[in-house]
Order: C-alpha cells, then sequence, then structure tokens
C-alpha cells in the first residue's frame, strides 16, 4: 500500500509518499508529483517515520486526572459549557485552537463556537506567527491574499528574504531558491535580518537592519522609488493611498535603520534596477509590535510598482504552520468569519448564519488570543478549551498564563500527548488523532490545498478532533448540524460555503469541490484556490482588482515606531532551530533530530559574555519581571553586542528552565493582536554550577537538578546536567536517577579534579552512564549513546573511542547522520573542497540542504590550501 499525504510541520506543505510494511513500519519520502516540494524533504520531514511511537500518548479521556470514558467526558463538557452559557452568557466560554488542525477539524470548531454558542471568543495560536500579514493583506487588498506562488521566488532576478531565515525555518523553499541560484546565478538575494543566520550564507548582500527598522528601511525604498521615477502610474491608477503612504515615507526619510549609506544605495539601487522582484518575509516582520505596519511597508513598495501578481514578482508572506492558511480560510481568527468574510458585516454574518442554519451568530469579533487569556486570569472566561497546541508555553508571558489556567473554573485540552505543560492544567483531557491517523485537508503559503491521509488506525481510544467537537455540540442540542460521517461531508459543505462567500464578494471560493463525493476526496490532488468553474489557481492583483469596496487596492502610510523604553540591557530575538518544531511533541521522539542542537540555548555576542563573565558552554539566567531561563551559552558573532537569541522548543517535560515564552512579553501590534517575540527586554547572569553532568539511560528518566535538557538518543535518553552543590554520594544518586539499585557499576572517579564517571549494567547490556566534571563535560556523546543496550567496553568511561576507532562528532547533517569530525576530516584529506564533494563523499547537505551553510563554514575553516594559490 501506498499513502500520498502531506508533512504536518511548516507552511511549505511537503507532500509525502508513505508505504507501511504491514508489520507496523513505515517509510516516508518526498513525494515527486507534489508541486511543492517535488519530492524533497527537510531533515524534520525526513525524520517522519522514526517519530510515530506511542510513548507518551494519550490513549483515553482523562477526568480530573483519572482515566475516563467518551461519554463522561463528553457530557461533562457539555454541561459544563452549557451552565456557563446559562450563567454568563456566551462570551463566557472560549476555544483556543491550533495552525496544526486539519481544515475539517478548524471549520467545525469555528461553525461551534461563532453559529452556534454564538461567540467569536476563539482564536488560534496562527495569533502568535501570521495574524499581522492578515491584517496587512486586508487593508491593503480588501482581503487575506497571498498574491503569488512559489514559483515566483525562483522566477525572480532580486529576492528579498526579511526576517526569515529560510535555510533553517522553511528548508526546502530554501532549496528551491538555492537551486534557482545555482540555474541562473545573475540572480541576487538580499536577507534583511539584524541577526546572521544560515540563509545568509546564500545572500549576495546581508542587510543587518537594527531590530525593528524594517518600516523605516521600506519608507526609505518608497521614497527612493518615487524620486528616481521607479513607479508604475498604470497601476497607481488601481490604488488609493499613495500620496498620503509617500508624505508618511517622507517624514520619516531620516529614521535610522543601522545600515551602511553603501548597504542602503545597494539595496536600493537593486530594487530600481529590477522589475522581477520578491520580497519574501516572515516572524521577523510579523512577530512585533508594529508587525502590521512592517507589513504594509513591504506592500506599499510593491502597489507602487505594480511588481505584484505576475510571475516573478510580488509580497510573498511564508507561513509558519502546516495549515495556518487552512485555519484563516475557516475564519479561526476570532476577528474572521468564514471563507475570508467580514465578521462585522451583518450581511455576511446573515448569509453565514442562513447556511448553517445557525440559531444565533456572533455579533462582533471575539477575543485575540493575549485578550482571551487576560479574560481567563480575570475570570471573565470561565471555560476554555485548548486543541492542538501548548499556550502554557508558548504564549507570551507563559508564567502567566499558567497561573491563569490553573485558576480558570473549567479548562478541556484536546491532546495527542498525555503530559504535555497545559494537559497538567487540564480538568478533562481528550485523546486526539495525529498526523498518519486522520483524515482532512490543509492550505500551505502559496494556497494550495493538499489532502493528508490516513495510514494507520487511532490507538487507544483516540478520536479526530472534528469528531470530539460534533460529540459536544450533539450533547448540547445540536446533532443536526454536525452529524458528519466523514471529513469529506465537512470538506463538501466547506466547498459549498465558499460559493455562497464568493456571491458576497469574498476572494476565497473553492466551489468546484461543493458536492465532492468521498470517492472523489479520497483521489483528491493538490489544487491551488480558487477553484471553480470558471478560474482555477494562479496569481491575484496582477490586473489592478482588488477586493475593496472601490476595487482598488491601498497604500497605507506607516510610520517607523520608536524603540521600547527599557531599563534592561539586552534585546531578546526569539525563533526555531533547523531539526525541531514547536514543543517538540514530534521531533523530539526522533533521536537524530536532537543530535544536532540537544539542549536550549543563548546565542550571546563575545564582548557581552566577557562583560557579563560567561564562559564558553557555560549556563548563563536570561531574566525579566516576568520570568527566567536557563541556558546553555553559546557564544558567537552571529548575534550583534546587545542582542541575545534563544529558541523556542523547549518545555517544562524537556527541561528545567528553558521555557522562552515566559521571558516575552505580552505586549501586541494594536492591528493585529500579534504579541511582539522578538524584542523582550532581558538582563544576563552567569549562573555559578559546582558540577556538570552528562547522562545516559535506557529508561525513561526525569533529572531533579538546577539544570537538565532531556532528549531522545538510540536505544534510550540522554541528559545535559548542571548544579551548584554536589550530591555527598554520586553512586546513590545515580541509582535513584536511573531507577536501576541493583545494577551492577562501574566507577572512576577523581575527587581532586571533581571528575566522576560510572556505568550501570544489568546482565551484559550498559543501561545507564553518568558522567561528572567541574567544567562542562567534554566527551563524544555520539560514542557514548551508541553504547546503550550493548556489552559494556572496558575503555567505555573514558568517553572516547578507542584508538582507531571513528568519532563522527556532533551532528551537522540530521539528514544522514554526519557528523562534525567526519566532515572535517574529509575536507582536510581533500575530498570535500566544496559542499558538492562532501554530499558527493558523505551525502552530508544532499536531502534537504539545511546545513549547506555549516558545511561552508567548515570548508573554509579546514581546507588546506596550496602555497601557490590563493584562499
Amino acid at each position: 500500500m501506498t499513502v500520498r499525504s502531506t508533512c504536518p510541520y511548516c507552511g511549505v506543505g511537503c507532500g509525502v509518499v508513505i508505504r507501511p510494511d504491514g508489520q507496523g513500519r513505515v517509510t516516508v519520502t518526498g513525494d515527486p508529483d507534489h508541486p511543492a516540494n517535488h519530492g524533497r524533504l527537510c531533515s524534520k520531514g525526513s525524520a517522519l517515520a522514526e517519530t510515530l511511537g506511542l510513548d507518551g500518548r494519550l490513549l483515553v479521556p482523562r477526568i480530573a486526572g483519572k482515566d475516563s470514558d467518551w461519554d463522561s467526558a463528553l457530557d461533562l463538557v457539555a454541561q459544563r459549557f452549557q451552565h456557563c452559557i446559562a450563567e454568563h452568557g456566551p462570551d463566557s466560554v472560549a476555544f483556543y485552537v491550533s495552525g496544526q488542525l486539519l481544515t475539517e477539524d478548524y471549520y467545525v470548531a469555528n461553525k461551534l463556537m461563532k453559529g452556534f454558542i454564538g461567540s467569536a471568543n476563539i482564536d488560534t495560536n496562527s495569533r502568535l506567527c501570521m495574524a499581522s500579514s492578515v491584517a496587512g493583506h486586508r487593508r491593503a487588498f480588501g482581503s487575506d491574499t497571498v498574491p503569488g506562488q512559489y514559483e515566483d521566488m525562483e522566477l525572480a532576478d532580486v529576492v528579498v528574504l526579511v526576517g526569515s531565515n529560510l535555510a533553517w525555518c522553511h528548508p526546502v523553499l530554501y532549496q528551491r531558491l538555492a537551486a534557482a541560484k545555482e540555474r541562473r546565478p545573475e540572480m541576487t538575494i538580499i536577507v534583511i535580518d539584524p541577526r546572521q543566520t544560515a540563509t545568509c550564507a546564500l545572500a549576495d548582500l546581508h542587510l543587518q537592519i537594527t531590530p525593528g527598522a524594517d518600516v523605516a528601511l521600506f519608507n526609505q525604498l518608497l521614497v527612493a522609488l518615487a524620486d528616481r521615477g521607479a513607479l508604475d502610474p498604470a497601476f497607481l491608477a488601481r490604488v488609493d493611498g499613495f500620496d498620503e503612504a509617500l508624505a508618511a515615507a517622507r517624514r520619516s526619510a531620516d529614521a535610522p535603520t543601522g545600515l551602511t549609506e553603501r548597504d542602503l544605495a545597494a539595496f536600493v539601487g537593486l530594487w530600481l534596477g529590477t522589475e522581477r522582484v520578491v520580497t519574501v518575509y516572515s516572524q521577523g516582520v510579523n512577530q512585533s509590535q508594529q508587525g502590521t505596519d512592517k507589513v504594509n511597508a513591504i506592500l506599499n513598495c510593491h502597489l507602487a510598482t505594480g511588481r505584484i501578481g505576475r510571475p516573478g514578482m510580488g509580497p510573498f508572506s511564508v507561513t509558519g504552520q502546516p495549515n495556518a492558511m487552512g485555519g484563516r480560510e475557516v475564519g479561526g481568527l476570532a476577528n474572521a468569519l468564514t471563507c475570508h468574510l467580514d465578521i462585522e458585516n451583518a450581511v455576511h454574518r446573515q448569509a453565514v448564519q442562513t447556511f448553517w442554519s445557525a440559531p444565533t451568530m456572533a455579533g462582533q469579533a471575539g477575543l485575540k488570543a493575549v485578550d482571551m487569556f487576560r479574560a481567563v486570569e480575570e475570570g471573565r472566561i470561565k471555560a476554555i478549551w485548548i486543541i492542538c497546541t501548548n499556550p502554557a508555553v508558548s504564549m507570551p508571558e507563559a508564567a502567566r498564563i499558567r497561573r491563569a489556567l490553573a485558576a480558570c473554573d473549567f479548562v478541556v485540552v484536546s491532546d495527542c500527548m498525555a503530559d504535555t505543560d497545559t494537559t497538567r492544567l487540564a480538568d478533562v483531557v481528550f485523546p486526539a488523532a495525529t498526523w498518519g491517523e486522520r483524515e482532512g485537508s490543509v492550505t500551505n503559503s502559496e494556497r494550495c490545498i493538499s489532502r493528508q491521509r490516513a495510514f494507520r488506525a487511532s490507538p487507544g481510544m483516540a478520536r479526530q478532533d472534528w469528531r470530539i467537537l460534533a460529540g459536544v455540540a450533539a450533547r448540547m442540542g445540536w446533532s443536526h448540524a454536525f452529524s458528519w460521517s466523514s471529513s469529506a461531508e465537512i470538506f463538501a459543505e466547506f466547498a459549498a460555503l465558499s460559493g455562497v462567500a464568493a456571491r458576497l464578494g469574498s476572494d476565497f471560493d473553492i466551489s468546484a469541490h461543493e458536492g465532492i463525493s468521498p470517492a472523489r476526496y479520497e483521489a483528491l490532488a493538490p489544487f491551488v484556490w480558487p477553484a471553480t468553474a470558471e478560474r482555477q489557481g494562479g496569481r491575484f492583483f496582477g490586473a489592478g482588482q482588488f477586493h475593496t469596496p472601490s476595487g482598488k487596492g491601498r497604500m497605507v502610510p506607516v510610520t517607523p515606531a520608536p524603540a521600547p523604553v527599557t531599563d534592561l540591557p539586552f534585546r531578546l530575538n526569539t525563533g526555531r532551530i533547523r531539526d525541531h518544531w514547536h514543543t517538540m511533541t514530534r521531533t523530539g521522539q526522533s533521536p537524530r533530530l536532537s543530535a544536532h542542537l540537544a539542549e536550549p540555548f543563548l546565542e550571546i555576542h563575545p564582548e557581552d559574555a566577557r562583560r557579563r563573565g560567561i564562559e564558553p558552554a557555560a549556563l548563563v539566567w536570561v531574566y525579566n519581571t516576568h520570568g527566567r531561563a536557563l541556558l546553555r551559552a553559546l557564544i558567537t558573532d552571529r548575534v550583534r553586542p546587545g542582542e541575545v537569541f534563544a529558541p523556542i522548543h523547549w518545555t517544562g517535560e524537556t527541561s528545567a528552565a528553558g521555557r522562552i515564552a515566559d521571558l516575552v512579553t505580552a505586549r501586541v501590534d494594536p492591528v493585529s493582536g500579534q504579541p511582539d517575540s522578538k524584542a523582550a527586554a532581558v538582563d544576563l547572569q552567569a549562573f555559578k554550577a559546582g558540577w556538570y553532568g552528562f547522562a545516559i539511560s535506557a529508561r525513561a528518566f526525569r533529572p531533579g537538578s538546577d539544570y537538565w535538557a532531556l532528549a531522545r538518543a538510540e536505544g534510550g535518553w540522554r541528559a545535559e546536567l548542571a548544579g551548584r552543590i554536589p550530591p555527598s554520594d554520586w553512586q546513590a544518586w545515580a541509582r535513584a536517577l536511573f531507577g536501576c539499585p541493583t545494577a551492577t557499576v562501574s566507577a572512576v572517579s577523581d575527587p581532586r579534579r571533581g571528575l566522576v564517571r560510572l556505568a550501570f549494567s544489568e546482565g551484559d547490556r550498559l543501561v545507564a552512564a553518568l558522567f561528572v566534571a567541574r567544567d562542562p563535560v567534554a566527551l563524544s556523546r555520539g560514542h557514548v549513546t551508541a553504547a546503550l543496550g550493548s556489552a559494556p567496553d572496558p575503555s567505555f568511561l573514558a568517553g572516547q573511542p578507542g584508538r582507531g576507532a571513528p568519532d563522527a562528532g556532533a551532528t551537522v547533517c540530521a539528514c544522514f547522520g554526519v557528523g562534525v569530525n567526519t566532515i572535517t576530516a574529509a575536507i582536510r584529506a581533500g575530498h570535500g573542497l566544496t559542499v558538492a564533494e562532501l554530499g558527493a563523499s558523505l551525502r552530508a547537505g544532499t536531502n534537504c540542504g539545511a546545513c549547506q551553510p555549516e558545511l561552508k563554514a567548515l570548508i573554509a575553516r579546514h581546507r588546506r590550501v596550496p602555497a601557490c594559490q590563493p584562499a
């Protein structure tokens, strides 16, 4: 059997081919026929088959922490929600949902809350990543429409990447772009980012802008376009607001950007001299207190020049989640209505209410994410249902969110995992089906709708989210409107409603699939909307036709915002790393995805580290008034003095104090409601460790030391450890940690140096080991973890391979498990003097290519140049 589906990670929306072997194992490869990836996969997608285990899965409903049954759990949730609505009104309840839901699940949640409960208190974690794009699109275009297609990046002559680490966050798009540049070396790539990221390796020009200066930069570009005759008068005749936008841009012409005159002139010159320009932007733009204005500053430049909606030109928002777009299409945001209709428009509301035969309809926008959880904290929301997301970790000021949920009258969580920071706070937890078990569709960043298909049964009592929602709706008295028997029926209803919306002027129209049969739905191939009898896919706005009341596009006057005033000396930037996704619910199951970066870290400039007494690989407290985190120091010039960076992925389940959102201030964009996740003010303090450790175990364990970070390893688990005061008896401490009271122990110790090394065996199997030192532990982690489950080697406690045995070193290429020592040896031997040569000899960098910037850096550092050749 072969199943075609879609990857569950980022918004690229890669197609995958799944081949179950009938014995419980599967292989996952890229789908060569899918238009998004043409067979490519990133490291995360390549490891999907390694993430299907049932460890940690939630398999039964739970009430008050105890196993229950479906009827009891569904009845309780329906009763408690009905009671809240009767006593306090519909706005006393809320749903917080996720861009990882399938469109059909999202549609049902939106229908239940807005059309039957009668409140718009449904918002999504997409509010944290793409809300500013939505707001900017709606201001400029009259609709939340992405104008272009992925191929525009390949067709452009200049590609501008703004606030987008494409190489790590959207690796397959990065590879498509890299391949296009290889075919056409004359293509110019510009990266605008205050941080030196992996994406910069592809750039012809890196503009290391001052954080937050995007509006100033694009306003200066708009002024230059106007002053040097680069506008498109014919297109501007189809655009309102040009004079006001240009006047506002002139008023901020001297606003600082942090760029040299030379770099600024180069950027402006490339824009002026090139028609086919694509501007790709992502979280570095959106996650800002001025995110919507940043989006409109970019859109203004494209509208003023008519560089939109035609091959190789246009603004392009790349989404972070697999179905952020699908959520936007069904109205998953609190201020939207399904099919891109307007919740503030009475005609739109009436049309949807009539189509649904709904008893009521939300009459105004609901609470956006930050305001929603503030209402939980204040007791205005009495019951909240959280679906497929982990706000106790991901929301800004997350410690405050945890306190609010702990005090809330009634918390429901639907999740596939039993123990998360959020499920631990729930009164009822529903076991949800996850990728590979559920049926539905997703929409990627270029408006391509693809199917996710099940290839295995849901374990235990797990159910798909729409079935759980429909079960509660039926118990609230609305079974007639929630009586679907399949995802195909929901999709058909959604498609029919899109035809109603199109007749009201909406851009979103997939009415060609109205009445789709289950067989056609099962066979549905990827397609780009719109999908109607008259039109199939394509670009928007190239002819100057927009979805505003006047039919014209709108340029929006924007002005740079002043930097936040703070007494704290460091600005914290946050983001993703290459091989992990969100809070690691899935990627954390794969040992090789943790092999590259296995613990939370803080990038800090060498000057700042020196001033604060922070040594390389030591630990550092990062703190402000909202919370604190304890992270490994990564001293690097990738960040500038006064700026630090930390990844978002670690939770209370995987680290002692790695939750970065605890530090993010709940300061939001006034238009979009999106939090500013790139500008928290923090301070740093070196952690005075009395000991450091590295531990491995064949059985799951949870450290209790001051610092710990837990990750999967081949055959078990690994952990980085540290503490202020060492235990008095290391052997007893380790036995308790690993749960092996009768195991045979081998030990090496040197009290003078603070060195302790312990290996625990049961029979002829190594089951656990602990390595302790006064400084960060130096050993071959790959070699040590590979020994789990095997017969103990006499030299194991040396922590290094024996003489003549290879040590691959820290993983660089996660796709093929190629380590830094292997790569360095090939370079020094002259077998890997280019990335292509390394790929040919070691396979490194030949799959997703996200490690290629690291490979280039290693080549530059280690290649031997003959004396007669220039370096």
